[in-house]
C-alpha cells in the first residue's frame, strides 16, 4: 500500500472519532458553561481537507441535529465566517507578434480600438496619424497592453513557407519561322489643337474633332485604317493637352511609329518636346508631319531648324527623319504621309506570333451601362476569341463580345488590331498588360497572388513611413524630457499632465475641426485614363496652406445622383428628435431638442434647416442649450435644445446644419502646367 493512501485513511479514522466524540458529549448534556474541547493530531488539524472538506461540515451537522444548545470548540470558533483565501486576481494574457496592425492588437485584447488609443495616449506615438489599418511595432504593443493592466505572451511561431508564385507569365520568343506580318502600330503625337485628331478625320472619313468636349480628344483613342491601296494602319490618338502627359508615354510605348505634328504657324511648343522624349525613350522612329501649311503665315523650314536642337533632324538635313508638309482640314497630301509611313513600316518588316495564348496592352477602360466594364485593347501577340480568359493587372475577364472602333461585332482579333473587350469583373487599369490563361480557375489564383504582393508591398511601405514618424516623435519626446530633467519626478509629472490636458478632452479617433479652407473634391471620368491623368496633375498641388484640397471620391463611369450628394460636405449637422413649448414672457418659443450626428454646433456659425434635403430656413440661433446651461458649442452625440431667430415650425427628422461664410479673392500661387 502507497504511502499517500495510509495517510489519508488515517485521516479518514481520525474524522470518524471525532464525530463519534461529539455525539457522545451532546447525549451526556454537557453544561452549557463548560466548553468541549475536541483533540485531534496535528497531521490531521494542519490537513487542508480538515480545514475545508465536508467532513466536518457533516459532523457538526450530525450532532447538532434535533439539538437546541449553543456548541463550543476553540478549533471551530470562527466556523460560522469561513476565512476567504486572499488570491490575487490573474491577469489577462494577450497574445501577440512582434508587429500587429491596431485593429489586430484590440482584438487580442478583447477590446474596441479606442481602448488602444486612449492606452497610448501619454505617449510620444502620434495618435492622429494611427488609423485601424497601421501597424504597431513591439514598443508599443507592449505599452499599450502595460497600460491596460494586463500581460503578453508571445503567439507560437509557425513555420511560414514563402507563398509560392502564381503570377501569368509571358511566353518566350516565338520561333521565327511562326511570325507574320502585322499592320504597324502608329501613335500620333503633338501639341494641343496642332491638328492631330482632324489628321485621323482626314484619313478614316469621320468626324471624332467634333465629338470631343472643346475640340480636344480627352482619351486615346485607337481606329484601324485600311488604305485604297489595301494596307492597314493602327493609329493611336492620344492628348497633347499637358495633364495627359501619361497617357502620351503610355502609348508611345506599345507604338511601332510616331507620326509628330507640328503646327506650321506655331512651331515647336511644350507638349512637341515631350512627345520628342517619350518617343526616344520607347526607342521609336518618328515622321515628321508639318500642318496647317495652308495658312499665310506658315513657315514649315522654321519648323524643322527648331527641332534640330531637339535631336529631330530631317532628311533635308542629311538625317533620317521624313517631313510632309500637309493641311489636315483640306486633306492636302495625307496620302503622301499615309505612305511615308507603310514605308517605314516595310523597312521596320514588323512580325508577330498569330498563334497559341494572347498578350496584348490595355490602351483605355471605362464603364458602359449596358455593357458594363470594357476595355479598348491592342493585341500584341496571338489571336484573341469570343471565350478566352484574360487577366489584367487585379482585373480578369471570360470575354463574351469583341467590337471594332465602329462599335460593330467581330468573331477574333489578331496582332496589331485595336478591340473592345467585354466580360471584364471588374475595371483594369490603362496600361495594363494582357495575359491569357488557361481557366477562369487560373485567372482567379492570378489575380489573387498579386494583390497579395500588393499588400505585401503596401505592409512594408506604411512600416517604414510608421518607423520614421516614431523616431521623430521618440526624438521629440526625448527633448521635452530633457527639458524636464531639473525638475522632481512630482513637478515633471505635474508639468506633463498640463501640457497634455487638453488631450483629455476628446476621444483620440475624433479630428479636430480645422480653421483652414478646405475644396472636397469628387472625381469621375469616362475612362480610367482621363482620371489618371487628372489625379496626376492634382498630385502636384501645392498650395495646402492656401486651401486645402480633400479627394472625397474617385471612380470611372456617368456622374449619378449618390456623387451629388457625396459632394454635399457641412461642418456640423444635427437631427431634430423632439419639439417643445416654452413660454418667455409673453411669447411662446418653439424649441427643438435636437441630437449632432457628426461635428460641432456651433453658436456663433450661421445655419440651415433641412427638410427632406430641401432648404427651408437660414439664419441664426437665439438659444443653444444642454440640459439647462447656455452653451457655445456642443460636440458629436450630444443632445441639445436650440431656438431659431425666424417663426419656423420645426418637424421631427429636420436636419439642422451650421456653416460659415468666408468672403476671400480666388487667388492661388498653384500652377497646373497648362
Amino acid at each position: 500500500m502507497s504511502g499517500k493512501l495510509l495517510s489519508k485513511l488515517k485521516q479518514l479514522m481520525w474524522y470518524t472519532t471525532a464525530c463519534r466524540q461529539l455525539q457522545a458529549l451532546y447525549c451526556e448534556k454537557i453544561s452549557k458553561t463548560s466548553p468541549a474541547v475536541l483533540i485531534l493530531p496535528s497531521s490531521c488539524r494542519k490537513s487542508p481537507n480538515f480545514q475545508n472538506s465536508s467532513y466536518t461540515t457533516n459532523a457538526f451537522a450530525s450532532c447538532a441535529f434535533n439539538q437546541t444548545r449553543t456548541f463550543s470548540m476553540k478549533q471551530t470558533k470562527n466556523m460560522g465566517k469561513p476565512k476567504i483565501p486572499n488570491v490575487k486576481q490573474a491577469k489577462f494574457e494577450v497574445e501577440i507578434k512582434q508587429v500587429m496592425t491596431v485593429a489586430e492588437l484590440a482584438q487580442a485584447m478583447n477590446k474596441d480600438i479606442d481602448h488602444v488609443y486612449e492606452a497610448l495616449l501619454h505617449t510620444s506615438l502620434d495618435l492622429d496619424s494611427l488609423e485601424p489599418d497601421s501597424i504597431l511595432n513591439e514598443e508599443w504593443i507592449k505599452e499599450a497592453i502595460k497600460k491596460s493592466g494586463m500581460k503578453y505572451k508571445w503567439a507560437k511561431l509557425t513555420e511560414s513557407k514563402v507563398k509560392e508564385n502564381k503570377d501569368a507569365q509571358k511566353r518566350p520568343p516565338a520561333d521565327p519561322s511562326q511570325l507574320v506580318l502585322r499592320p504597324p502600330v502608329v501613335t500620333i503625337m503633338g501639341h494641343v489643337d496642332h491638328g492631330k485628331t482632324t489628321l485621323l478625320d482626314s484619313l478614316r472619313k469621320t468626324q471624332v474633332a467634333a465629338m470631343e468636349a472643346g475640340g480636344i480628344t480627352q482619351h486615346i483613342g485607337a481606329f484601324l485604317v485600311q488604305l485604297p491601296s489595301g494596307e492597314k494602319i493602327t493609329f493611336l490618338d492620344t492628348p497633347g493637352h499637358a495633364a495627359f502627359s501619361a497617357m502620351r508615354a503610355r502609348g508611345a510605348h506599345v507604338t511601332d511609329i510616331v507620326v509628330l505634328v507640328v503646327a506650321a504657324d506655331d512651331g515647336v511648343m511644350k507638349q512637341t518636346i515631350e512627345s520628342i522624349n517619350h518617343a526616344k525613350t520607347a526607342n521609336v522612329p518618328i515622321i515628321l508631319a508639318i500642318n496647317k501649311c495652308d495658312k499665310h503665315e506658315a513657315n514649315p523650314e522654321r519648323v524643322k531648324k527648331e527641332l534640330l536642337s531637339y535631336g529631330v533632324v530631317c532628311e533635308e538635313y542629311g538625317g533620317d527623319v521624313q517631313a510632309v508638309h500637309i493641311s489636315a482640314v483640306k486633306g492636302e497630301n495625307i496620302m503622301a504621309l499615309a505612305e511615308a509611313t507603310v514605308a517605314l513600316a516595310e523597312m521596320l518588316e514588323l512580325k508577330a506570333d498569330p498563334m497559341g495564348m494572347v498578350e496584348g496592352i490595355v490602351i483605355e477602360s471605362r464603364t458602359d451601362k449596358g455593357k458594363g466594364p470594357i476595355t479598348t485593347a491592342i493585341i500584341q501577340r496571338g489571336t484573341l476569341k469570343k471565350g478566352c480568359v484574360l487577366v489584367a493587372g487585379k482585373a480578369w475577364a471570360k470575354v463574351r463580345l469583341m467590337y471594332d472602333e465602329n462599335n460593330k461585332g467581330i468573331a477574333q482579333a489578331g496582332p496589331s488590331t485595336p478591340v473592345e473587350i467585354v466580360g471584364w469583373k471588374n475595371l483594369p487599369s490603362a496600361g495594363d498588360e494582357i495575359l491569357e490563361v488557361e481557366s477562369e480557375h487560373r485567372a482567379r489564383e492570378v489575380v489573387e497572388f498579386r494583390n497579395y504582393v500588393e499588400g505585401q508591398e503596401k505592409m512594408q511601405e506604411d512600416q517604414q513611413i510608421i518607423d520614421a514618424k516614431q523616431k521623430e516623435h521618440r526624438d521629440v519626446y526625448k527633448k521635452e524630457r530633457e527639458s524636464l530633467s531639473h525638475l522632481t519626478w512630482r513637478q515633471r509629472r505635474a508639468a506633463m499632465y498640463k501640457a497634455n490636458k487638453h488631450l483629455l478632452a476628446c476621444r483620440p479617433k475624433e479630428k479636430a475641426e480645422k480653421d483652414q479652407l478646405t475644396l472636397p473634391i469628387v472625381i469621375k471620368g469616362d475612362v480610367d485614363g482621363s482620371v489618371e491623368a487628372i489625379m496626376d496633375i492634382l498630385d502636384t498641388y501645392d498650395a495646402d496652406e492656401e486651401c486645402e484640397l480633400d479627394v472625397v471620391y474617385v471612380a470611372v463611369g456617368d456622374i449619378s445622383e449618390n456623387d451629388v450628394n457625396l459632394a454635399e460636405t457641412f461642418s456640423g449637422k444635427a437631427s431634430v428628435l423632439a419639439i417643445f413649448n416654452v413660454t418667455v414672457g409673453k411669447k411662446k418659443v418653439q424649441v427643438a431638442g435636437c441630437r449632432v450626428q457628426k461635428g460641432h454646433l456651433e453658436r456663433k456659425m450661421k445655419f440651415k434647416l433641412l427638410r427632406s434635403g430641401d432648404e427651408i430656413w437660414k439664419g441664426s440661433l437665439t438659444t443653444l442649450k444642454h440640459h439647462k446651461d447656455d452653451v457655445q458649442s456642443v460636440k458629436t452625440g450630444m443632445d441639445c435644445g436650440v431656438s431659431l431667430d425666424g417663426d419656423i415650425d420645426f418637424e421631427p427628422g429636420d436636419e439642422l446644419v451650421c456653416f460659415k461664410e468666408v468672403e476671400k479673392q480666388q487667388v492661388i500661387s498653384w500652377d497646373p502646367g497648362f
